[in-house]
């Protein structure tokens, strides 16, 4: 009897290892297309590549988003199938409840904590790491468990990109080698735009002759004592007659034109001279040689053909693409949307660039195609940036009651339903390269809304008392929650969504007693902030505010806010509160040219889902996705995946 039942189980084992059915599955992720206008421009005639899907069978639905939608919180659902109380990523900007201090929320990076010291040298006792802080397993790293071919390009919030044997390119999350989400360089001889930069330095010159000397600014270096920052000599000879200039950086020289973007360049860093250095890659841009100098150094990329970073799996796959391709934007969001809400990029200037990526992008579709077409099964995911980024900065084009719509070219009205058509030419080139035998998806996130109105929380908080200052702390100087009293303060938020309790045992002067005290308090806040009206625009500005406890399951459900704010069409929480800050006003026209926005209610910025197999049920979300895609070759979803299959009816109740 001992030897069946181990038989059956070596028979069993050897089932479960063998490869899935052969299936071809393709996902093309639009990050931030919205149905609604995606149901406009198809009935424009705008998108006849979607229509084609729907034409020969295929199915387009609202596509349900996360709680909050933000893209780190809504692609870590996709990846994982869970909600943020599984995966633990709940904002773009978590909280340390002990100090109180706010971080990026999707992956961490330690320095070397010993070293030796000689003289004005620091040698590095070991090496620093780089921590994913996302929870749970990836749907991909299940297909490679079960032999399945995978490629995932540039998924956000992937980085550094989980192990797995399967291939894979991080995406949203990925660094500079500054270690920054991205710090361009801006060198101009105007003496009206000195100015502290954010996302940007600025490097203010003085031309004598037509030439300026100015530097790049690199890595920190850690073998020098106080750490000071790695630099390169940037030499730059400006003719203003032909509008032109010859720049001069790390041996590489080169001449532009007004308008004209160089190729990569390598640039290697000296930290310790011959012995180590830090490679990366950029880009320099000459946005204008008379009346004065203006030019722009893209952030410093990781070089993906030397990563100083892990940025790819196996780590060889970016070295592959650079041989292949060219060096390539690595950083994670890659169009320069801070440079152009800085004024560093005139609206023009910003399109140059987000076209030069969405070209690169497309080349980059065009490799992996040519490798997926090879194969007689497997999976590719396919990321594009471009609906996002540009929505975000191109939505007071297609909104007329957006403060800044007029002050809008009207020929950048267009641009939204532009990079719609480009997509959907996307899709047209992808069905005509695998043919009707390959399953294709195309999902986004999240959808769009537009962004009117700025909503301080912390300074509401303040308002209704459950906030307070220390003496002499002024509103609209606080910054990071310092100036708060904590021994008044019941609550307060971090995050773009996020509302905490100052809970005593939790946070480390925290008062409100948790149990019956504390759920009164939540009920007294969620009350009135679903109550509170915006006084300009006599509307209702929170149209939910979500009790975690109802949205979130799962270990880290408690590591997330106690409440998040879901917003009406319009409004959104302020990037001052977002950082601990108390502003002054309770709610203030949104001035930037950050127009648009999807960090409102769920209900009010789906995503959106075409597939050339119908879906079976009648409302999909994004946690439905992963278990659905590993059925589809045959791979059983574990049990924390509590998502449902949209393609089969059998299981379609899961």
């Amino acid at each position: 009897m001992m030897k069946t039942l181990t038989a059956i189980a070596l028979l069993l084992a050897l089932a479960l290892a063998l490869p899935a059915a052969a299936q071809k599955v393709l996902v093309l992720g639009f990050d931030g297309m919205d149905p609604r206008l995606v149901a406009e421009y198809r009935d424009k005639g705008l998108m006849p590549a979607f229509d084609r899907v729907v034409a020969a069978g295929g199915q387009l639905v609202p596509l349900g988003t996360s709680i909050p939608p933000q893209s780190p919180v809504a692609w870590s659902t996709f990846i994982t199938g869970m909600d943020p109380g599984g995966h633990g990523i709940f904002d773009f900007i978590h909280r340390d409840p002990v100090t109180l201090t706010p971080y990026l929320s999707t992956s961490h990076a330690q320095g070397p904590a010993q070293f030796w010291e000689l003289g004005s040298w620091r040698i590095p006792r070991g090496a620093g790491e780089v921590e994913n802080l996302r929870q749970g397993v990836a749907f991909w790293q299940l297909l490679d468990t079960a032999q399945v071919d995978a490629t995932v390009f540039k998924v956000p919030a992937n980085f550094p990109p989980t192990p797995t044997a399967s291939r894979s390119l991080s995406g949203m999350g990925t660094p500079d080698i500054q270690g920054t989400y991205g710090q361009f360089t801006y060198v101009t001889d105007d003496p009206l735009a000195e100015r502290d930069l954010s996302g940007g330095a600025l490097r203010a010159v003085y031309l004598e002759d037509g030439r300026c000397e100015t530097v790049i600014a690199g890595p920190v270096n850690v073998f020098r004592e106080g750490a000071p920052t790695a630099e390169l000599p940037l030499v730059i000879t400006v003719d203003r007659d032909s509008r032109a200039a010859v720049i001069e950086v790390a041996g590489q020289r080169m001449l532009l034109a007004e308008g004209e973007w160089s190729e990569w360049l390598t640039l290697d860093f000296a930290l310790v001279p011959l012995l180590e250095s830090v490679r990366g890659v950029a880009r320099i841009f000459l946005m204008e040689a008379d009346p004065f100098l203006r030019l722009y150094v893209t952030p410093i990329q990781i070089d993906p053909a030397a990563p100083e970073m892990p940025i790819s799996t196996p780590g060889g796959y970016s070295r592959e693409l650079a041989d292949a391709l060219g060096p390539f934007y690595t950083q994670g969001l890659p169009s320069d949307t801070k440079a152009l809400e800085e004024g560093v990029f005139t609206d023009d200037d910003y399109l140059s660039q987000s076209d030069l990526v969405f070209v690169e992008r497309k080349r980059q579709l065009q490799y992996e195609l040519s490798r997926f077409n090879e194969r007689d099964s497997g999976f590719l995911f396919f990321y594009f940036n471009l609906p996002d980024q540009d929505c975000h900065m191109w939505w007071r084009g297609i909104d007329p009651r957006s403060p800044l719509h007029a002050a809008c070219a009207e020929e950048n009205h267009h641009r939204i339903p532009e990079i719609y058509q480009s997509l959907d030419r996307v899709l047209a080139g992808v069905l005509d390269t695998v043919g009707d035998a390959t399953h294709v998806m195309v999902m986004s996130d999240h959808g769009f809304a537009p962004y009117r109105r700025s909503f301080h929380v912390n300074s509401w908080l303040r308002e209704r008392g459950y906030l307070t200052l220390e003496p002499g702390a002024v509103p609209g100087t606080v910054s990071y929650l310092e100036g708060v009293d904590w021994s008044r303060t019941r609550a307060y938020a971090v995050g773009i969504n996020g509302l905490y309790l100052n809970l005593y045992g939790r946070e480390e002067h925290g008062i409100v007693e948790p149990g019956a005290v504390a759920e009164e308090l939540l009920a007294e806040l969620v009350a009135e902030l679903e109550a509170t009206m915006d006084p300009d625009v006599g509307a209702r500005a929170i149209k939910y505010a979500y009790r975690a406890t109802d949205i979130y399951h799962g270990d880290y459900a408690d590591r997330g806010p106690d409440i998040v704010l879901g917003y009406h069409r319009g409004w959104r929480g302020s990037n001052e509160s977002a950082l601990g800050e108390v502003p002054v006003a309770v709610f203030v026209d949104n001035e930037q040219k950050w127009s648009g926005d999807h960090c409102q209610a769920a209900d009010e910025v789906p995503g959106i889902l075409l597939s050339t197999r119908p879906v079976v049920i009648d409302d999909p979300t994004l946690a439905d996705l992963a278990p659905s895609i590993l059925r589809l070759f045959g791979v059983e979803p574990p049990p924390q995946m509590n998502g449902r299959d949209i393609f089969t009816l059998q299981t379609a109740g899961r």
